[in-house]
């Protein structure tokens, strides 16, 4: 069995499937993909992926507010806790810090990375993180907000193996996705050939970021085979090992997903 640990089921392209949602998941449950956990990015979205979960006994859900999200709405701690209280939620996020796509709401993204932080804490959730060119900010809050016993996971990770050597510290895991397939990321796979496989994930963020040979398509969870199967040959093991071991990784960081 595989995860899907990182997919927008509410975003997905399903033009090819004729607008069937279930088309896609049974595509993927024809490939091996046995869970998936339908992420939240706004309070917009919210309920959209709190329904789904709620249709199929494989998809469990995560609320929260993505970085790139802020201008839309924010949620303060006890906002954030009473959401996570939902049927199917399995965790607070996507939460994070992204400089890459926006500075100038550089200081409105900590403060509710921070509440994120905080309200899983009290909520006894792990947090899902998105990062991208906040390395050390993002570390910093984790270390200074965080709860490392229920802790998190940095996802779709494309930094290099100092921070996601800091992340493992914290009690964070690290998952990867289609990116790792990708001819310009090898920094990325000197990553995935040092992370411990007991603290590794994989996912598509489906639709974006579709796996080699995809590149360029609209993603769907089936593809997390590819991304499995790449990181097994990268790690030199076989495909049913990696697949086990991921998702023994998966139902740990979520206890509430199994």
């Amino acid at each position: 069995m595989l995860v899907d640990s990182h997919c927008h089921l509410d975003r997905l392209k399903l033009d090819k499937f004729d607008g069937d949602l279930d088309a896609v998941l049974e595509l993927a449950r024809d490939r091996g993909v046995g869970k998936f956990l339908c992420v939240g990015i706004s309070l917009d979205n919210a309920d959209a992926v709190v329904e789904i979960a709620s249709r199929y006994r494989d998809v469990v859900c995560s609320v929260g507010i993505h970085p790139l999200d802020v201008e839309s709405g924010l949620a303060g701690v006890d906002k954030l806790i009473a959401m996570a209280e939902r049927p199917n939620v399995v965790a607070l996020g996507e939460t994070g810090l992204d400089y890459y796509y926006s500075t100038e709401t550089k200081d409105v993204q900590q403060q509710s990375f921070i509440a994120h932080l905080q309200a899983a804490g009290s909520a006894q959730l792990p947090v899902i993180v998105h990062t991208r060119d906040a390395r050390e900010d993002t570390i910093d809050l984790i270390r200074t907000h965080g709860n490392l016993e229920t802790a998190g996971v940095l996802h779709c990770f494309t930094e290099n193996w100092e921070m996601a050597r800091s992340a493992l510290d914290l009690n964070y895991y690290i998952s990867l996705s289609g990116i790792v397939t990708f001819k310009n990321a090898g920094e990325l796979r000197d990553v995935a050939r040092k992370l411990p496989l007991d603290r590794l994930l994989v996912e598509t963020d489906s639709p974006y970021l579709a796996p080699v040979p995809y590149r360029g398509k609209a993603n769907i969870p089936a593809y997390v085979r590819e991304v499995a199967e790449f990181i097994a040959e990268l790690r030199g093991i076989p495909y049913e090992q990696l697949a086990e071991i991921t998702t023994e990784n998966f139902f740990r960081l979520f206890p509430r997903a199994a």
